[in-house]
């Protein structure tokens, strides 16, 4: 057998490996966060170790060097397809990023992730920030033990931006957020100068927890998820994951006084889901399935949650939903009262409940303190005050309790540094998004109005889902757009929205 042809069977061999653990680590995780017993924490974090070290070695054992070194050299010759050109990149990139890392710091790291995952939800639950915080701080310190292994000359925080965005540092970031500054500081301004808001008055009341899992399901059928590819479940803080594209997680969380909070957290997830749905199945058990970034993928999910699922277009289909699954409870309401309700933008207290037009407030204020930590100017001892104080500042809010304040997000104790920024960034994509999805021709108002997404999802099919890993995520999006990444596409769009209904 020639050599490529061997070294081609190794890497397919080393896929399906990484696949299975990727498989096994998922669903662990998916327990964990829905359905363990509260003693299950523990063995479950030396599981996850050990799993960890084992793709540690799989990576990073010298003879999957020398493999990716020899089919490097034939990718550059021109020897290998596409398919194999990206797939020797991407496990020579994610190699590279490990190889310096030794098995245990690596183990160690995911073993601390999932204890403090288990702390945070009971310090949460107890308004104990006091518990958490020692795994806040061993957090840090290994993020950046790990980031100097990997890039000792690189800021180790950049080197987290990086990891979730390729491409992104804090000199992107900051000129990114300060012209989304610029644009929403004002309107918010303006908007409390107006004295004026929407009356949430149609959306409020007690909903049955059991029918709002069924008005999930509808919704997750709306936007156009497989649920045959689905599972559905319930967890303290919602989230999606995936291991292929014919098995997808989303784990939502119900508040019986709040059926908005369940409208929104869905057609997010959602968002998220029909992302990993839709990568080319051919990519299943390879390197090259699932989101290719934070980003991007955030941009999928924020785009069915604002863009689509807060547009005016949608109100209609969104409360003839909400009638089905609520008989009587939503019959003298509007489908501009909807629109108006559900598009508040007043100042609160959790990012995940806030309109879009403060949310990317909420997402400064992660980004500022997570630069504070990584550079030893404050430990998680001064996170509540730091935390209070920006509340305070940027948004006019006195937090009551840490529940409500830095408790609120798992994304800390899960070692999720970094990805914060991401929503953000993921906002502004999807905006770009949108503006070229009409621009090539789409009636985006028109598949909005009539519930039937297939337009839009065909042309997010066809320029990012089915490429799975293969494209970086600002060429992905630059290639779809059709132009350089473009902040102005999402305060542009803001402004005119926010002008709109509050008459500015």
């Amino acid at each position: 057998m020639p050599i490529i042809e061997e070294d081609l069977r190794k890497l397919d061999s080393l896929q399906a490996h990484l696949f299975a653990h990727r498989h096994a680590t998922t669903s662990i995780m998916f327990a964990g966060e829905t359905c363990d017993p509260e003693e299950a924490a523990s063995p479950r974090a030396e599981a996850l170790a050990t799993l960890e070290e084992e793709v540690h070695e799989l990576l990073c054992c010298e003879k999957t060097g020398q493999v990716l070194d020899r089919l490097g050299q034939a990718a550059a010759a021109g020897e290998l397809d596409e398919t194999r050109t990206a797939q020797v990149r991407v496990l020579a990139r994610e190699r590279s990023e490990r190889v310096d890392v030794p098995a245990d710091v690596q183990a160690g790291f995911a073993k601390l992730c999932c204890e403090a995952q288990s702390v945070w939800t009971r310090a949460k639950g107890a308004n104990d920030w006091t518990s958490f915080a020692p795994y806040l701080d061993q957090m840090v310190s290994s993020m950046r033990t790990i980031a100097k292994l990997r890039a000792p000359e690189a800021d180790p925080y950049d080197t987290w931006l990086d990891a979730y965005e390729r491409g992104t540092s804090r000199a992107f970031y900051n000129r990114f957020f300060a012209e989304v500054k610029n644009c929403v500081v004002p309107l918010v301004a303006a908007i409390r100068e107006r004295g004026w808001q929407p009356s949430r008055g149609c959306i409020e009341g007690t909903f049955d927890h059991d029918t709002q899992m069924e008005l999930a399901r509808d919704l997750l059928r709306v936007e156009g998820l497989r649920a045959s590819a689905l599972t559905l479940s319930e967890t303290e803080h919602p989230f999606t994951d995936s291991v292929c594209s014919r098995h997808a997680y989303i784990a939502t969380h119900v508040y019986e006084d709040d059926v908005i909070s369940n409208v929104y957290s869905m057609l997010h997830e959602g968002g998220h889901a029909m992302y990993e749905q839709n990568i080319d199945p051919a990519y299943d058990r390879t390197i090259l399935n699932g989101g290719v970034s934070s980003g991007v993928h955030e941009s999928q999910s924020r785009f069915f949650e604002n863009y689509v699922g807060r547009s005016e277009a949608f109100a209609p289909v969104l409360l003839d939903t909400l009638r089905r699954h609520f008989p009587g409870r939503f019959d003298g309401v509007s489908a501009r009262d909807l629109y108006l309700a559900t598009n508040r933008a007043e100042p609160g207290l959790v990012r995940t409940e806030a309109d879009e037009l403060t949310y990317p407030l909420h997402i400064i204020i992660r980004y500022e303190i997570e630069q504070l930590l990584f550079d030893g100017k404050a430990t998680a001892a001064d996170v509540p005050a730091l935390w209070n104080e920006r509340y305070r500042s940027y948004l006019g809010l006195e937090v009551p309790s840490d529940t409500l304040g830095c408790l609120q997000d798992v994304h800390w104790s899960c070692g999720d540094m970094g990805y914060f920024p991401t929503y953000a960034l993921g906002g502004a994509y999807g905006a770009q998004l949108l503006d070229a999805m009409r621009a090539s021709g789409v009636d985006f108002e028109g598949a909005c109005a009539s519930g039937d997404l297939e337009p839009i999802r065909a042309w997010l099919r066809e320029r990012v889902w089915r490429h799975g890993r293969t494209i970086d995520p600002i060429p992905l999006i630059e290639a779809a757009c059709g132009g350089p990444i473009d902040a102005s596409h999402y305060t542009r769009y803001l402004t005119e929205k926010f002008s709109a209904i509050y008459n500015l």
